[in-house]
């Protein structure tokens, strides 16, 4: 519940600032917005879907366990769905539908998805630095102000901290539960070491890369739904996307933080506040409507693919 509540209460400290003639303005941005431009954004969200539940099967195959691509991509949509209530959640769906349709072993299947996660964030680090070079003196300020470096810090420490305690329980108990979570990790580590070793990586790198490329593509098409963010430069686009997706994981699926970061940083290319919010609302509904759709259709669709389980 606490990502939730976050949520809520950041769309009421968004909205709580701005007059009833801000709020009359972002109606009239909402009215003589181009949804066309949403639909084209929408498609490109869509290519990205469908390209991650078919680049799981590759990942899966090198361990010696075929899941079949209509599977993947239900147990894709139904784990973004899942997100949108329990954050990370959806991983651990993934992986409990291709064992229950497939019978692949959940520790190996959420290995791979683990695997999955750890070149994503290698891409998302990747232009999270691209647009520090290419941003930097718009970002600095705005770095400054609004992350809590100090508390990052506590935290990191404390992580650290509890890291090496975890890990020397790891490596040195014999205490039978731990001794099982060792023969589980094990499988974790097939499945993340999977990506690496398997014969076909480039057809996985490839998929990852049709994945990345409609996200960003998804981003950039939005922009043209409204005047006053049409303008802004790729550069820009990149930089907002990047603290989009980050925001994602602030709430359930950046439900109040997209919108709200997404207006923030785009302040600083002098997009007005009230489009600027307009534009985070507008392209959040969008996805998550996306998320939602899919999601239930691959519910309602699953049990009728798989009649003779």
């Amino acid at each position: 519940m606490l990502p939730l509540l976050l949520g809520v209460f950041l769309v009421y400290y968004a909205y709580n600032k701005f007059t009833p003639e801000q709020l009359e303005e972002m109606k009239g941005y909402f009215k003589n917005a181009n949804y066309n431009y949403i639909l084209i954004s929408t498609f490109f969200s869509l290519v990205s879907l469908i390209a991650r539940g078919y680049r799981w099967r590759y990942s899966l195959e090198h361990m010696g366990y075929f899941s079949a691509f209509k599977t993947n991509l239900s147990a894709v949509c139904i784990g973004y769905l899942m997100n949108l209530t329990i954050p990370r959640s959806g991983e651990v769906s993934r992986a409990l539908i291709v064992k229950k349709y497939n019978t692949v072993p959940f520790d190996k299947a959420f290995g791979s998805i683990i695997a999955e996660r750890v070149i994503d964030l290698v891409i998302l680090l990747s232009l999270m630095l691209t647009a520090l070079l290419l941003q930097f003196d718009n970002l600095k300020t705005f770095l400054i102000q609004k992350i809590p470096i100090q508390k990052l810090t506590v935290i990191g420490i404390s992580g650290v901290t509890i890291l090496i305690v975890i890990t020397l329980l790891f490596l040195y108990s014999k205490w039978k539960p731990i001794l099982i979570i060792k023969e589980k990790v094990s499988g974790l580590i097939e499945g993340v070491l999977s990506v690496f070793q398997m014969p076909n990586k480039w057809a996985f790198l490839f998929y990852t890369a049709v994945i990345w490329i409609g996200y960003v593509l998804t981003f950039y098409f939005a922009i043209f739904a409204i005047k006053e963010t049409s303008a802004i430069s790729f550069g820009v686009v990149v930089t907002a996307f990047v603290v989009g997706s980050l925001a994602i994981s602030f709430t359930n699926g950046g439900f109040g933080a997209f919108p709200l970061l997404i207006s923030e940083i785009l302040l600083l290319y002098s997009v007005p506040e009230t489009a600027g919010t307009t534009f985070g609302w507008i392209l959040w509904a969008s996805q998550t409507g996306l998320i939602i759709i899919m999601g239930l259709l691959a519910f309602l669709l699953l049990p009728l693919l798989h009649r003779n389980k």
